[in-house]
């Protein structure tokens, strides 16, 4: 009998240790002494011995509240709101958080959407609100309070719990490998760019349902991660893989619950803005249609190489006549999506073995954001956790992280440059900054489809026998149909007994 393949295992089952297994940090530990020794004291020992303390887990949750309180300084000269001689963009500490308390007319009193249109998914627009109108209402009572200054803070501390229960989310689905949540919690995109918008609010709900799908509770996973999708939409492409994979493993049952319950929850969180409020509450959707090419983008980059490459004085270069037809662009990049999201179903169907659900999840997020005509400062923050659940590894990962900070600085030289008129470097130090971003994203891309070819270069794979966010894929053999399918077209499948496959835990 076939079965889901596994490569060589080698200590699969037991805690990995990054000393020895990643090579970057192998080579970085020669300068502290070395990997980790044979007889060394780990402080994840197994349970039964005398336990620290200060376990891997503690450590990882106590280093990113470290990352969120320098994010909270880093952000401290915007917090009063008087933005004075440009210091949101000197100072790198614009967020839209504290803009929009005053944009939205939060200040106000208004409710989202009943009151007052909002740029945003209905679950981001009333978290807004749950935060905003009580804050309202304390500075009419007190006018000498800094609303904005209270609405941020308190952002800030929800967010913050947000980021701190998605590491967590990390360290449950990764026990043996614990240190694989460090990655996100020192990861400078998360140090300067947690509250620059609400995306944490997505990231927590979708970690959260892919922990739900992890310990086999399918329409818990679909709601948490239609409701995810009412704050940001990029989580409702989680359901993409889920249905792919379980179509592979014979599991579609599972999985077309897990989508059923996403419906019903973006349904029902929709419906008390989007029925009384019609005009107010598509303003998400009229905003995203007709935005033109944003700063950063794959389209950006075009449109500067229009400028200077082949295009006669005069004649738009075709990024250029993009920007100027947005119903084509819009089109466009669609297209682009969807030809990438069916690469990542046929790399599904086709791979040796049936690929880990975080791997496909990456994928399918890291080409929305390659082929989208916006893609702002801290969308990165959605790669994140599936960047450390599809490729844990720190050498690659720290490459992405920096090209993100050249980025980052990049763009809020581009940003004071229009807000004063006068550039602060030449525009292509920042198309620069912009195609490192896209590049290493789409190196990351391809590392993760080699991993998925070549599983035995797989971290996870290393460390668990299968899928340790599979759920009902976690070890199931593919499906009778797949097998029939793989055998008529010769593809290639590593098999291994079932009995010889180790216990997943």
């Amino acid at each position: 009998m076939s079965t889901q393949s596994t490569p060589d295992l080698g200590d699969a089952g037991s805690t990995d240790h990054p000393s020895r297994s990643d090579g970057f940090v192998r080579g970085v530990s020669g300068l502290i002494g070395g990997p980790l020794g044979d007889h060394a004291v780990a402080l994840d020992r197994p349970a039964g011995r005398e336990r620290r303390f200060w376990t891997a887990a503690r450590i990882v949750l106590a280093l990113v509240c470290l990352t969120l309180a320098l994010h909270w300084v880093q952000k401290s000269p915007c917090q009063d709101g008087a933005w004075q001689n440009n210091v949101q963009y000197t100072r790198f500490c614009y967020t839209d958080v504290l803009a929009l308390y005053y944009a939205e007319g939060l200040n106000e009193g208004k409710v989202p959407y009943r009151d007052h249109p909002v740029e945003y998914p209905v679950l981001t627009g009333y978290f807004m609100g749950a935060l905003g109108l009580p804050v309202h209402a304390l500075g009419r009572d007190d006018p000498g309070i800094n609303q904005g200054m209270w609405f941020y803070n308190l952002n800030a501390l929800v967010l913050g719990a947000l980021a701190v229960a998605t590491v967590a989310v990390i360290l449950a689905l990764r026990r043996r490998r614990p240190w694989d949540a460090a990655l996100f919690a020192l990861a400078p995109a998360l140090l300067l760019t947690a509250t620059v918008n609400w995306d944490l609010l997505a990231i927590g709900l979708a970690a959260f349902g892919l922990l739900a799908w992890a310990r086999r509770r399918p329409l818990l996973a679909g709601a948490l991660l239609g409701l995810a999708g009412a704050a940001k939409l990029w989580p409702l492409f989680l359901l993409g893989p889920l249905l792919v994979l379980a179509l592979r493993a014979n599991r579609l049952r599972a999985a077309l619950s897990a989508v059923a319950a996403a419906v019903v929850a973006l349904v029902l969180v929709n419906l008390p803005a989007a029925v009384p409020y019609r005009e107010n509450w598509d303003r998400f959707f009229e905003l995203n249609s007709s935005r033109p090419i944003d700063w950063g983008t794959l389209w950006y980059i075009g449109r500067y190489l229009d400028g200077k490459v082949g295009n006669d004085p005069g004649q738009l270069g075709p990024f250029e006549w993009l920007n100027a037809n947005i119903p084509t662009l819009n089109l466009l990049s669609y297209a682009l999506f969807g030809l990438a999201c069916l690469g990542v179903a046929a790399l599904a169907l086709l791979a040796p073995r049936r690929p880990r659900l975080a791997q496909l999840a990456f994928l399918v997020v890291a080409a929305f954001l390659i082929f989208s005509k916006v893609w702002s400062q801290q969308f990165v923050l959605w790669l994140l956790p599936l960047a450390v659940l599809a490729r844990p590894r720190w050498g690659a990962f720290l490459a992405w992280q920096a090209a993100e900070v050249c980025y980052f600085a990049a763009f809020y030289g581009e940003l004071l440059g229009a807000s004063t008129g006068r550039p602060v470097f030449p525009e292509g130090v920042f198309v620069l900054a912009a195609t490192l971003r896209l590049v290493t994203v789409a190196v990351l891309c391809g590392l993760i489809v080699r991993d998925v070819l070549h599983p035995e270069r797989d971290a996870v794979r290393a460390t668990y026998a299968d899928d340790p966010d599979g759920g009902v894929l976690d070890g199931a053999p593919d499906a009778p149909w797949w097998e029939r399918w793989r055998r008529r077209s010769a593809l290639p499948a590593e098999s291994v007994p079932t009995e010889s496959l180790p216990a997943t835990g």
